[in-house]
């Protein structure tokens, strides 16, 4: 379980094929490998991953952190955005919430509906730049998602929890202040671009249950 709230960026250092249908990476993180067990999961660019194998890294700056390999199933690889991760690729991270962690975001199951595709980023103009930029992206959601996607909802894109701006059928927009641009790979993205997306468990639990009572059961 996570909450959409990115702790980290990780760099992709190697993928290969391991045992046939799945295909095994080692990521890159600032995390403290003594921290990371095996079987742990860790939220990478929106997918649940399991860590198959842990050990410590040096950043080229010298900061210390931590390399983990996970497994990707084929599953994964059809619904996800994972078969196109490469070496030098950037990952959104969240290690998974404990009891106890600050609910920052929205609850988030790292189990991927489908991939939104990016049809247009806006530079929001404001008075004062201080600060950095403000993008709106607009998106189209898979059409099975479509109606899950709510005005003022929460959305899981690319594995951060984001604020529903708009919605007209399957496109909808979310706006992203600067902060979150320049610790995610937000600032990265662009038109074109196929992104992982979860829809809200709420919204998901309401839609099944509304069905369930029109069918009468």
């Amino acid at each position: 379980m996570f909450t959409g709230i990115i702790t980290d960026v990780g760099e992709i250092l190697s993928v290969g094929d391991h045992q046939g249908s799945l295909r095994r990476l080692r990521i890159a993180s600032h995390y403290d490998p003594a921290g990371i067990e095996i079987g742990a999961s860790i939220a990478c660019g929106g997918p649940c991953l399991t860590v198959v194998a842990v050990g410590p890294h040096v950043w080229a700056d010298g900061a210390a952190g931590a390399w983990f390999d996970v497994d990707i199933a084929a599953e994964t690889l059809a619904r996800t955005n994972a078969g196109g991760w490469g070496v030098g690729g950037r990952l959104n991270l969240e290690r998974a919430l404990k009891i106890g962690d600050e609910l920052g975001g929205h609850i988030v199951t790292g189990h991927v509906d489908g991939m939104a595709q990016l049809l247009a980023r806006e530079v929001v103009t404001d008075a004062d730049a201080t600060w950095g930029e403000t993008s709106r992206f607009t998106l189209r959601a898979p059409k099975h998602t479509a109606r899950y996607i709510a005005e003022k909802g929460s959305i899981c894109i690319d594995g951060t929890s984001l604020t529903v701006n708009t919605v007209e059928d399957d496109v909808f927009s979310v706006l992203l202040i600067p902060h979150t641009l320049q610790v995610t790979t937000w600032g990265l993205r662009q038109p074109g671009d196929s992104i992982n997306l979860e829809v809200d468990m709420m919204a998901r639990y309401a839609a099944r249950l509304a069905e369930a009572q029109a069918k009468g059961y």
